[in-house]
């Protein structure tokens, strides 16, 4: 197994470096998938055991200059890594105004992935800042468990509103409540709701409008109006919400009834699934 990549483009860096502040919010740990085009970062709580699962997804060329894998082997050609998402972030933080940093996956006395950052000093000469980050590989028996994951026909789907306001009002609502109710129809309206013995909060989102798609395949034979209704822990959602930096190109609700809700995000060239599984 080898892995080295480069970036010099100075967007590029930054780019990646707030998808990796991005990761550390929504998961302690996570798997990072190197294949030859991708690299994916992946979090994959039993969503049966109520957990969360995300599946996070970039193509290498657009952020590296220089990238070379070899996988586990020619027909596995891919590399599955565990590590703690914050170590991964903290070092990139380091890589601000950095001439160039590269990755490689290195052995020193344990996998690491070492990060090697390339700063100018203010002599114009160059120092290397490097940083060993403890990896641990998963070996191939175990990548069942770490694919893409299927996204269930849902009920409803819906465009979502700026992420930022959604934030502010799931933090008041967690002071109530642990739980939420998230309820959407195809008539473009969205309502986040709590209830409790002594009140009942819900905040109205209207005209969001749904995707295309979706909307023409669930249309068939439901009522517009009809609201598709899911409950789950509001702690999950925050963390969520709290890992959005940046107001994503596309952002898509997808509301499975009582089961699940999958949210479907685009930042420029990357995309982030994240499952949050009904509160049984």
């Amino acid at each position: 197994m080898k892995f080295r990549a480069k970036i010099v483009d100075a967007a590029c860096l930054n780019h990646f470096t707030r998808v990796s502040a991005m990761i550390a919010k929504l998961a302690k740990t996570c798997t990072l998938r190197i294949s030859p085009q991708k690299l994916n970062f992946i979090l994959s709580d039993k969503v049966a055991n109520g957990g969360v699962s995300m599946w996070c997804e970039l193509e290498q060329e657009n952020f590296f200059s220089e990238f070379q894998m070899e996988g586990v082997s020619a027909e596995n050609n891919a590399i599955y890594l565990e590590l703690t998402s914050e170590n991964l972030s903290r070092a990139l933080k380091t890589a601000q105004n950095a001439r160039a940093l590269k990755i490689k996956l290195t052995n020193k006395h344990f996998p690491c992935l070492t990060v090697s950052i390339e700063l100018l000093s203010v002599s114009s000469s160059s120092r290397i800042v490097t940083h060993d980050i403890p990896v641990k590989v998963i070996p191939r028996r175990l990548w069942k468990d770490l694919q893409e994951p299927t996204v269930p026909d849902s009920d409803v789907s819906i465009y979502l509103p700026v992420l930022k306001t959604m934030k502010s009002i799931v933090e008041k609502m967690k002071n109530i409540s642990n739980y939420l109710i998230i309820e959407a129809n195809l008539n473009g309206e969205l309502n986040l709701k709590i209830e409790t013995e002594l009140v009942c909060v819900t905040t109205h989102f209207k005209d969001l409008g749904n995707p295309p798609l979706a909307s023409e395949d669930a249309s068939q034979d439901r009522d517009p109006e009809q609201m598709a209704e899911v409950h789950i822990d509001i702690r999950k959602l925050l963390q969520f919400l709290a890992g959005q930096q940046v107001n994503p190109t596309k952002a898509v609700c997808n509301i499975v009834t009582n089961k699940i809700v999958h949210f479907d995000l685009l930042h420029e060239d990357v995309s982030l699934q994240y499952f949050i599984p009904a509160f049984s």
